[in-house]
């Protein structure tokens, strides 16, 4: 299936669970298969699949949070018996699949950012995306999606300001 790959990664980012994104592409190329009729020959279909996600992403958000949270006490139980465990060890997946393209600091400045701004940075920066193809996938103008990025690499340089500077960057 072409872009799985990359449609991933994005919803691993907006995700930050394995599971989920694996869900969500799955459940994006199902919704794919059933609406084929509506993409458009001539776009692109990168951008058609990247929109199907997102949407699925903010239908799947809204869901979870008129639900309750849920607790797996197996789970709770496992950690707080294991005795050759330290306490803080937890495998943040996100930041193994970030470290080969881009290095611990900016992974962790680029998560800290709120999801918008996050969105907005790895569509044009690290996915590829023009601006007009990213405005269709967000569903918001792409004076929207120009404000955002600007505010997003505003964000950014001032979180990785003494990083970029003992790094040797001005």
């Amino acid at each position: 299936m072409p872009h799985v790959g990359s449609m991933y990664n994005f919803a691993f980012r907006l995700t930050f669970d394995e599971d989920e994104a694996k869900d969500l592409v799955q459940d994006t190329y199902l919704k794919a298969y059933r609406f084929i009729n509506s993409f458009q020959e001539g776009t692109n279909a990168k951008a058609w699949l990247y929109r199907i996600l997102k949407n699925n992403f903010i239908n799947d958000y809204r869901k979870k949070s008129k639900q309750p949270s849920k607790v797996d006490y197996q789970e709770i139980e496992q950690y707080s018996n294991s005795e050759d465990r330290p306490s803080n060890a937890t495998f943040d997946y996100q930041l193994e699949t970030t470290k080969d393209m881009i290095g611990d600091e900016i992974s962790n400045a680029l998560n800290s950012l709120a999801v918008d701004f996050r969105t907005v940075i790895i569509l044009c920066d690290l996915e590829g995306f023009t601006y007009e193809e990213m405005a269709k996938i967000l569903d918001i103008p792409i004076g929207t999606v120009r404000s955002r990025l600007h505010r997003a690499r505003n964000l950014l340089r001032e979180k990785l300001g003494s990083y970029a500077h003992s790094m040797g960057y001005n």
